[in-house]
């Protein structure tokens, strides 16, 4: 037999599951009332401790919450038929919230149905799911940040940093406050294009130098160490050794890097590409290597309008078009417009990325032995 505070607790764990959560919370009339079984004590048990059972039913006599159901049980025992709490229903979720006899149950509770209340349903699963997001924030810059996330389209920043996107209830710490609630938010309306490929990328807004860089001596020999973290800003002001750059656009191709003698690469830069217009690299061949969709091409024009000169690595139609079976779907492209700095054949390929069912090459999804050969032809 189950106990009020014995359920009380179960319920309270069950509060802790996002699944629980989102289907009791946002499921309708279909998840709702939810029954937990009492149990009954056997003829054994009302013999023993026949005073132990009378407590328990005094206990759920004074239950008020929901509706307990009782059952008439006839036990050898007992002159007659002894009524016994057998199930315990919560008809809404207010009841599974005031079950739980928790303050900081009840806090979230609110909180969600404000939530709930104030933003687009598109949006309710993930609040719901993950508290994490919004707890301990107020709740109307989370509203706030809802309904931007509404209206942010790719490429709307258009070069401005984000804390100068202007809007009502925005002020320049917005965006450091609530990135990762705007990113997720953002995923939910562009299939998780966002966070793959960064808020301020996707936005087209100007990084500001804050990000953290991957550079690996690929000579061996032009560092103290193998792989270092910089900062972009840094990179602006201190050169790299070497005399060849290679810039890759995300990190987890690194194992594909052959050596290369003489030459350093920088991992992991998506949209933070500022930090090529130092004066320093102008003595430098610098080589670029992205993915094959709208965003690589787009952070390649950065790249090119940023140094002025560059070679861009496997990011051709040949290739498209000679592993197109290992190529994706690109959720939502970088924009309708060719970015400016794309050479002519770069253009034609943007435009034909944004027409693709699958327009989305990754760069660790080309074979080893041809992103080796390609960096080793580049360097000699």
């Amino acid at each position: 037999m189950k106990s009020p505070s014995e359920l009380r607790t179960a319920l309270q764990r069950q509060w802790q599951h996002g699944d629980k959560r989102e289907a009791r919370l946002l499921g309708g009339q279909d998840a709702w009332p939810i029954v937990l079984p009492i149990g009954r004590p056997s003829a054994a048990a009302l013999k023993q401790d026949l005073d132990g059972i009378r407590r328990h039913v005094v206990r759920w006599r004074q239950v008020a919450i929901g509706e307990v159901l009782w059952e008439p049980i006839r036990y050898r025992a007992t002159s007659g038929a002894v009524e016994i709490p057998v199930e315990w229903k919560l008809r809404r979720p207010s009841e599974w919230m005031e079950a739980c006899a928790s303050a900081s149950i009840r806090q979230e509770f609110l909180a969600m149905s404000a939530l709930v209340e104030r933003t687009d349903a598109a949006f309710h699963s993930l609040l719901i799911r993950r508290r994490s997001l919004w707890q301990g924030k107020p709740l109307d810059e989370i509203v706030t940040a809802a309904s931007l996330s509404m209206e942010l389209l790719p490429g709307c920043a258009a070069g401005r940093p984000l804390r100068l996107l202007s809007r009502e209830g925005i002020d320049t710490k917005f965006f450091e406050r609530h990135g990762q609630l705007v990113t997720a938010l953002l995923d939910v309306r562009f299939d998780g294009e966002v966070s793959q490929i960064g808020l301020e990328s996707f936005l087209g807004a100007t990084t500001e130098g804050d990000h953290w860089l991957l550079v690996v001596d690929l000579d061996g020999s032009l560092m103290p160490f193998r792989k270092l973290r910089v900062r972009g800003s840094e990179l602006r002001q201190i050169p790299l050794p070497g005399s060849r750059l290679l810039v890759v656009e995300n990190e987890a191709c690194q194992h594909l890097l052959p050596g290369v003698s003489g030459a350093v690469a920088v991992l992991g830069a998506g949209s933070d590409l500022g930090w090529m217009e130092a004066e320093w690299l102008t003595s430098k061949r610098v080589a670029y290597w992205g993915d094959l969709d709208t965003w690589g091409l787009q952070f390649l024009a950065r790249a090119r309008i940023a140094i002025g000169r560059l070679d861009p690595l496997l990011m051709t139609e040949a290739v498209l078009d000679r592993y197109s079976d290992l190529a994706v779907a690109e959720p939502i492209g970088a924009g309708m417009e060719s970015p400016v700095g794309l050479s002519t054949s770069e253009s034609v390929l943007y435009q034909r990325l944004l027409h693709e069912s699958r327009g989305r090459l990754e760069q660790e999804r080309l074979p080893e032995e041809l992103v080796r050969t390609t960096i080793l032809n580049w360097a000699r």
